[in-house]
């Protein structure tokens, strides 16, 4: 991890490295904000099959960055997901996400993209423990 005027990049192997000027994750306020994964195997750069696989598979990478970090999808507040093709895959997308998180849920947006060859991409917001919230 690097830090610059209280802002911290997290890096992990366990995740698919940047293509371009990004942070895998950046732990600021409070909270860990991941970069957007595709479905990318680390290491490999295999691209699973079907919407279902890619999703796992973007949350496996959305995972092991907030695990470098000592957290995990439980800990997650907030997810953006986009869909290559929203109105044909939302079902199957939507079924492989739920096998990744429990109640209470992350607020989510889920929207149709143009995605450079993959189904899904996604990124979290997930708050750092000691973090309080009001209420």
């Amino acid at each position: 991890m690097s830090e610059h005027h209280g802002i911290q990049a997290v890096r992990t192997g366990g995740a698919p490295r940047p293509a371009g000027a990004y942070s895998q994750g950046v732990v600021a306020g409070g909270f860990l904000f991941t970069a957007g994964f595709g479905p990318q195997g680390p290491g490999t750069g295999e691209i699973p099959e079907g919407v279902a696989d890619q999703t796992r598979q973007v949350l496996r990478n959305v995972g092991a960055v907030l695990a470098e970090h000592g957290l995990s999808l439980r800990d997650a507040v907030k997810v953006t997901a986009h869909l290559q093709h929203l109105k044909r895959d939302f079902a199957a997308y939507d079924a492989a996400y739920q096998e990744f998180f429990e109640e209470p849920c992350p607020v989510r947006t889920t929207v149709g993209s143009d995605l450079m060859d993959i189904l899904v991409e996604i990124d979290v917001v997930a708050l750092l423990p000691g973090t309080r919230t009001p209420g």
